[in-house]
């Protein structure tokens, strides 16, 4: 149980009988986790878009995601997942602003309005491609190695079934067409924080993306979970307020 009150500027951990300053890094902490539950019994997330397609992202992830992109620069994305193709197009929008790189979407069904919204938006035709079909099927992931060339820079983003055997399955699956140096994001772990609340279920706590990435880092080596640092901060937070914790798994060799 907390309480916040802010007149005296203090967060209390009732449980625990602790008390944070408002402006404390811990104090900010626990109001993030209390906001991010909030939102996502709201439905926060489903709130947005980007250049006219809807994006279910929080708007941090997006910035923090923009900013390893941007330093990075890669030659092509990989994201499973679709739905509205609202990332596709914000990682696309990126690309033409660097002018560099190219997006390839996996969805296990892209539903035909989804579609036809997209292959109409105007940065379509110059940085997307679209493959349909399940993101662990051995022929989608032989065809999406078949549109990476030698020696390109990639970056994989799982967004698709956030299931730990299947972002398992993904990690097995795209993890050797990372490049050194750049990531393999497992999003949606917040799926352990949330558990509980609506639209959950009852193993979110063990069965979610940030467990497998913990099971896929102890099982290859050449690969670590890295929180990329911040590019600029002048702030005492040092931590993202996300819905993908321990999400970056960087190729380290």
């Amino acid at each position: 149980m907390y309480k916040i009150d802010t007149d005296n500027k203090l967060v209390i951990d009732e449980k625990n009988n602790v008390t944070h300053p408002l402006g404390s890094k811990e104090g900010f902490k626990i109001i993030s986790d209390i906001w991010l539950k909030s939102g996502w019994e709201t439905k926060y997330v489903y709130s947005f878009a980007w250049m006219g397609r809807p994006v279910i992202q929080l708007p941090e992830d997006m910035i923090r995601i923009q900013e390893i992109i941007f330093n990075l620069k890669p030659d092509v994305i990989v994201e499973t997942g679709i739905a509205h193709g609202g990332s596709l197009i914000f990682y696309a929008s990126l690309c033409k602003a660097m002018e560099k790189g190219r997006i390839i979407g996996i969805d296990i069904e892209i539903r035909p309005h989804n579609r036809k919204a997209i292959e109409e938006h105007f940065l379509y035709k110059d940085y997307i491609q679209m493959v349909e079909g399940s993101s662990t099927a051995p022929e989608i992931v032989s065809d999406v190695k078949s549109r990476i060339k030698e020696g390109e820079t990639v970056l994989v983003i799982l967004d698709s079934n956030h299931t730990k055997q299947h972002v398992l399955d993904e990690l097995n699956a795209y993890a050797p067409m990372v490049s050194v140096g750049s990531y393999i994001v497992a999003t949606d772990g917040i799926m352990e924080l949330v558990k509980g609340l609506d639209r959950t279920g009852d193993d979110w706590d063990w069965n979610n993306p940030k467990a497998a990435a913990i099971e896929f880092v102890a099982q290859n080596p050449d690969f670590i979970i890295e929180e990329p640092p911040f590019p600029f901060n002048e702030s005492i937070v040092d931590e993202r307020i996300t819905y993908w914790p321990s999400c970056y798994i960087k190729k380290i060799k």
